[in-house]
C-alpha cells in the first residue's frame, strides 16, 4: 500500500460537486483488465495483478473519502479456476500477502473486512489470513470492504437455495414464508444492502456472473480504463454519472 490513512485524493471544491443526498451507499466493482495491462506494458501477467492490488488499496480509500459506505470487489470468480495454475497460485499469494500486510491500515481507517463466496476451496493459508483479518477489523464502523473470493452469482443462488431447503426440512421455515426478503437473507450478502452502482473496468459490457440477484436494480457504469489504470478520479466520474441518472425500478413497455 503506497498511501496511508491520512491521504486525500480530492479537494474540498471537487467533493462539493457531489450531492451528499445521492452518494451511492454500496458500490460493487468488477476489476477487469489486469492481464491486458501487463501485456500492454510487456510485463509478466503477475505484474498486472500486483498493480491491480495497489489500485484496490487506493480505491478503497478514495471510496471512503467520497462517502461510500460499502465496497464489494470481484477478486476471484468460480470461473477463474480454469486459468493456468501458476497464474492462480500467484493471485492467491498476492491476496494473502496484501491482506496480511495491510491489516493495521484497515484497522486504522476503521474498515471492516469480509468475504463472500465459497471460501472452502481457497488455500488454507489464505483462509487463515482471511479469518484473522475479519477478526482484527470486526470493530470497524466507517466502511465495509467485501472481497468476492471463489464467488459466482449462480453458485451463490444454488447455495442459498440449499440453505432454504434445509431450513424447510427442519421446519424452520414454511413454504408461504418464502419471499424475496427471505431469499436475500440466505445469500452471502445478507448483512449489506444491494449495490446501488456496479462499475466494470476495461470496457467490457457484461456482469460476468457477479451479484446476479443483488444487481437487479443497480446502475451499471462501464469504464474503458483497465483496472491497474483506474484512479480515484475515474471513481469520482462514475459516482457523478450515477448522480445524473433518474433511477427507476421496473421495465417493460408500459
Amino acid at each position: 500500500m503506497t498511501c496511508n490513512a491520512e491521504t486525500r485524493f480530492f479537494s474540498e471544491e471537487t467533493l462539493q460537486d457531489l450531492s451528499k443526498a445521492t452518494i451511492p451507499h454500496h458500490i460493487a466493482i468488477i476489476p477487469d483488465g489486469n492481464r491486458r495491462w501487463a501485456k500492454g506494458h510487456f510485463l509478466e501477467v503477475t505484474e498486472g495483478y500486483l498493480q491491480g492490488a495497489e489500485t484496490l488499496i487506493t480505491i478503497i480509500q478514495a471510496a471512503k473519502e467520497i462517502g461510500v459506505k460499502v465496497l464489494t470487489v470481484f477478486s476471484f470468480s468460480t470461473e477463474n479456476w480454469l486459468r493456468p495454475k501458476p497464474e492462480i497460485d500467484a493471485v492467491m499469494k498476492i491476496m494473502e500477502e496484501y491482506l496480511k500486510n495491510y491489516q493495521e491500515k484497515l484497522m486504522a481507517m476503521s474498515i471492516r473486512f469480509n468475504v463472500i463466496g465459497n471460501t472452502d476451496l481457497l488455500p488454507q493459508s489464505l483462509i487463515n489470513v482471511i479469518n484473522e483479518t475479519k477478526t482484527l477489523t470486526q470493530e470497524g464502523t466507517k466502511f465495509d470492504l467485501i472481497l468476492a473470493m471463489n464467488y459466482g452469482g449462480r453458485d451463490e443462488i444454488i447455495r442459498a437455495t440449499k440453505k432454504i431447503a434445509t431450513d424447510y426440512k427442519e421446519n424452520k421455515i414454511l413454504l408461504h414464508d418464502l419471499t424475496e426478503n427471505t431469499f436475500s437473507a440466505h445469500l452471502d450478502t445478507s448483512k449489506w444492502p444491494d449495490p446501488d452502482l456496479i462499475i466494470r473496468t476495461s470496457g467490457e459490457k457484461r456482469i460476468s456472473n457477479f451479484l446476479l440477484w443483488q444487481s437487479s436494480y443497480a446502475e451499471i457504469y462501464i469504464e474503458k480504463a483497465t483496472w491497474p489504470d483506474f484512479t480515484p478520479h475515474h471513481l469520482l466520474s462514475a459516482v457523478l454519472d450515477y448522480q445524473s441518472r433518474d433511477r427507476r425500478r421496473g421495465g417493460g413497455i408500459i
